[in-house]
């Protein structure tokens, strides 16, 4: 899929790659977009790959002493959801984050990556936008501060150059008399792309509105505010009456195409619903409701850190991926232009993960990566050299099958058996995380895993009694 792959050191090596190199070049983070166009031929004159996912630093999410927000070019989506100073600070923001794929998409897809991805649905945006938020481009001449407001130029584009890459996004934390809510509509509960979608941020003091962002998502071009409706509100309390013209002025605002997820007449109906209901929750201090106290990350018990390269001394050939699979150390000649999934499979001879979709949809693929639960199918197979990395086929122990396994063959979960590999590596994953998890968990945990036999009851099942062996093997 590419002819080059380079695995960056520092933002220096990757601008100077970029600039270099020129528009055949491509930065990859995550890689759960860029993956997808170039399984779809959707970039034929790309040829080299610039991996930044192991520059130190570039994870990090901090808080400054002026109260701006900084989050790296590498920050995940579910880093996101699991931060507790971004919950305090930036609620809406979190709840998109929650919103985007689903878990093993989350560990790997970064909000760097969906901001230039620059689609007017991706999830993301929106909150930012209403955040007021800016972004660091930076290249060989330097670097220079965006705001998003001024990011995008289009559909699917920025103004970002071919040799620049985004290596900050930051804005100010939301303070004590601030409150905002984020509400997302789609066609099912999870992995959905979003019909309309909806930020709202505001500043009270005493019951009056005196500031007002309200963004909106897949209802134009680009991500767009209601500004009658934000201009409306200030001076206003919030009230029935205020709240229903406020709704009314945002569906205004909205300028929807028809296309196969919803007619425009239907998105501009429910942006005015979201409307509503995103206020009144900001009216009742209501807008943390149905979010989960604990997220279901599939991180486990701790994410393993690896060094931020792995070490080549031992190396025989520079381009050789080292990697330890299921605790067995490989050394990989070959397979370097492949995913994750394939290099597995055909090199590594593991074929209990299994290809679906090739899209991140199924999770048929799910593995471990540095103890983290992601799609092998959109994972440059490089991103393994230095990796620890577990399989299905890793799951059993001397001791035997583990519980989720058993519980499997026990309660009849295993049907077709083409998407139990997945299942089971989510669910074991759902059990390091949360030994005892109710259903809500549980659904949460297998919202990347789909089975085409349809019998989810069993499945969940399984995931219940394989969590009662476990808590009653500790006691």
């Amino acid at each position: 899929m590419w002819q080059e792959y380079i695995s960056a050191h520092t933002t220096n090596e990757a601008v100077e790659a970029l600039a270099e190199r020129g528009p055949k070049a491509r930065i990859v983070a995550g890689g759960t977009d860029l993956i997808l166009e170039l399984e779809r031929k959707a970039r034929p004159t790309l040829t080299t790959i610039i991996d930044i996912s192991r520059i130190p630093g570039l994870d990090e999410i901090i808080l400054d002493e002026d109260g701006i927000l900084h989050l790296g070019a590498m920050v995940t989506h579910n880093q996101v959801v699991g931060s507790k100073l971004l919950r305090e600070r930036a609620f809406p923001l979190v709840r998109a984050a929650w919103e985007v794929g689903s878990p093993q998409i989350r560990n790997r897809g970064t909000v760097a990556g969906n901001l230039i991805t620059a689609s007017p649905a991706n999830d993301t945006i929106t909150p930012l936008m209403a955040l007021e938020a800016w972004v660091v481009l930076k290249s060989i001449r330097g670097e220079r501060r965006v705001a998003l407001r001024e990011f995008y130029s289009g559909v699917r584009k920025t103004v970002m150059q071919p040799d620049e890459m985004l290596v900050e996004i930051a804005f100010e934390a939301l303070k004590n008399n601030q409150s905002g809510t984020f509400i997302k509509l789609a066609l099912r509960r999870a992995q959905a792309i979003s019909v309309v979608n909806i930020a709202i941020i505001l500043t009270i003091e005493e019951a009056t509105v005196t500031q007002a962002a309200i963004t909106l998502g897949a209802v134009a071009p680009t991500i767009i505010h209601a500004s009658q409706a934000e201009t409306y509100l200030i001076g206003n309390s919030l009230n029935e009456a205020v709240i229903a013209q406020a709704a009314e002025l945002t569906k205004q605002a909205a300028r929807p195409i028809d296309d196969i997820r919803a007619t425009a007449a239907y998105r501009r109906e429910m942006a005015r619903v979201i409307a509503k209901r995103g206020l009144e929750a900001i009216q009742h201090n209501e807008t943390q409701a149905g979010f989960p106290a604990k997220p279901i990350l599939l991180w486990g018990k701790e994410m393993l850190q690896p060094a931020s390269q792995p070490a080549s001394a031992t190396k025989v050939n520079a381009n050789d991926i080292q990697t330890t699979i299921n605790g067995k150390e490989y050394t990989f000649t070959t397979g370097q232009d492949k995913t994750l999934l394939h290099l597995l499979r055909e090199e590594a001879g593991l074929i209990g993960s299994k290809e679906g979709c090739s899209e991140g949809e199924c999770g048929a693929c799910t593995v471990y990566l540095d103890g983290k639960a992601v799609m092998s199918c959109l994972v440059p197979a490089p991103r393994a050299n230095g990796a620890e990395i577990v399989t299905v086929e890793g799951l059993a122990g001397n001791a035997g099958l583990h519980p989720i396994q058993e519980a499997f063959v026990q309660e009849g979960a295993v049907q077709c058996g083409y998407c139990t590999p997945g299942f089971l590596m989510s669910a074991a994953k759902l059990l390091e995380e949360h030994p005892e998890p109710d259903i809500d968990e549980i659904e949460q945990a297998i919202t990347g895993n789909l089975c085409r036999c349809t019998g989810y009851y069993k499945i969940v099942k399984a995931i219940e009694e394989a969590s009662h062996l476990t808590m009653s093997m500790k006691e």
